[in-house]
């Protein structure tokens, strides 16, 4: 089944968004998990966060980074996709939790912190948090969008260009110090996670972090995107991809998602010098 593109937008200078039709997926996709993606038949699997599922159509919003994700920025609305494979992974449970902060550093994690505020506001007794840092102000979206389904809402830049002055977590803390966090959920910046999990760690809030380590087909098949929690091997496309901040070894996370940085870079030099 093909998958047409109905909307592309440029989010900033490096992210954009586009919404396929694929009405399968959107039908039973819940927040914290998360879709493949099909250029062609013969093409990568590549993992994207969803920001919304709705009326038959699923929103990614997608960072110009490695070649693929160049090349498809070159796709224009009325292309399709060969694929659109979901709901992967697993949900967040979607309960009571009191006071929750759903934090996002980068643009995977602004996807999910979308689509966790929305469903979490829903729920009675919960009070909603939402929390995002960017390096500038050029850079800065969604934030409209997320004062409309969250209770708080702050945004940190990281060179003082607009918001408040710094990193989320600098916020969450002020906010834990205060006794007005009882979760937190986070998604973006693979080295940004252990500071927060010794952060949360210290004042004994509940941690939730989204891993991303490579995946090759996603199903637990290959086992490229094994993850060590608590100790125990676990795999982030079926185990997760959310698992416990305070259980997960960052060492062997962030070498795992290191592995092939030169042979990224080689492809895309490839890639640029064919265009």
């Amino acid at each position: 089944m093909k998958h047409e593109i109905l909307r592309k937008e440029d989010l900033n200078p490096k992210d954009y968004l586009m919404e396929v039709k694929a009405p399968m997926v959107a039908e039973k996709i819940q927040p914290g998990q998360f879709v493949v993606l099909m250029t062609h038949p013969k093409g990568e699997r590549i993992p994207m966060s969803v920001q919304k599922a709705e009326n038959g159509n699923v929103t990614m919003f997608i960072r110009k980074l490695g070649k693929t994700s160049v090349a498809l920025y070159t796709y224009k609305v009325g292309d399709h996709f060969e694929n659109v494979i979901g709901p992967m992974g697993n949900a967040v449970e979607i309960k009571k939790y009191g006071n929750v902060a759903v934090c996002s550093d980068l643009v995977c994690g602004h996807a999910e912190n979308y689509a966790l505020c929305k469903a979490l506001s829903q729920v009675d007794g919960n009070h909603v948090i939402s929390m995002q840092t960017f390096p500038s102000k050029d850079m800065m979206y969604l934030e409209e969008e997320l004062r409309g389904v969250s209770d708080e809402y702050y945004i940190t830049i990281e060179d003082g260009s607009y918001g408040i002055n710094g990193h989320y977590r600098d916020v969450l803390e002020k906010l834990m110090k205060q006794g007005k966090i009882d979760m937190v959920f986070a998604g973006g910046r693979t080295g940004e996670y252990e500071l927060l999990a010794e952060l949360t760690k210290a004042y004994n809030v509940p941690t939730m972090v989204t891993l991303r380590s490579i995946m090759v087909d996603a199903t637990g098949m290959c086992g490229s995107c094994r993850v060590f929690i608590d100790g125990e091997m676990k795999l982030a496309c079926i185990d997760g991809p959310m698992f416990d901040a305070h259980k997960v070894n960052y060492t062997e996370l962030l070498n795992r998602v290191n592995m092939f940085k030169k042979q990224e870079a080689i492809a895309l030099e490839n890639y640029n010098k064919m265009r």
